[in-house]
């Protein structure tokens, strides 16, 4: 399966990429082999393979709520690198 240079181009844009011409060209023979390679799949004797979701199977891996006493202020601010009045002081982040 081939991806044309308007595709590239496309997706490019989504993704708010400037792409020179050559990159176009290198990402739309990558992008390509990679479609090739994975169309191969197509391919396989899938016959009475029961389809999966995950490759393991696993069941709840979260461990059971428990109320435990908290660590405390004091302690909590004991490794920062600034803090005041019982409070971190992080830099200041505008994001427009």
């Amino acid at each position: 399966m081939k991806i044309t240079k308007d595709e590239v181009i496309h997706v490019a844009d989504l993704a708010r990429l400037e792409l020179d011409e050559d990159s176009i060209d290198r990402f739309a023979d990558q992008i390509g082999n990679i479609l090739e390679y994975i169309d191969t799949l197509n391919s396989v004797d899938t016959e009475g393979i029961v389809p999966t979701s995950h490759a393991i199977s696993l069941s709840n891996a979260f461990r059971e709520d428990e109320v435990k006493e908290s660590m405390g202020a004091d302690k909590a601010l004991a490794n920062a690198p600034e803090k005041e009045d019982g409070n971190f002081i992080v830099p200041k982040v505008i994001v427009l």
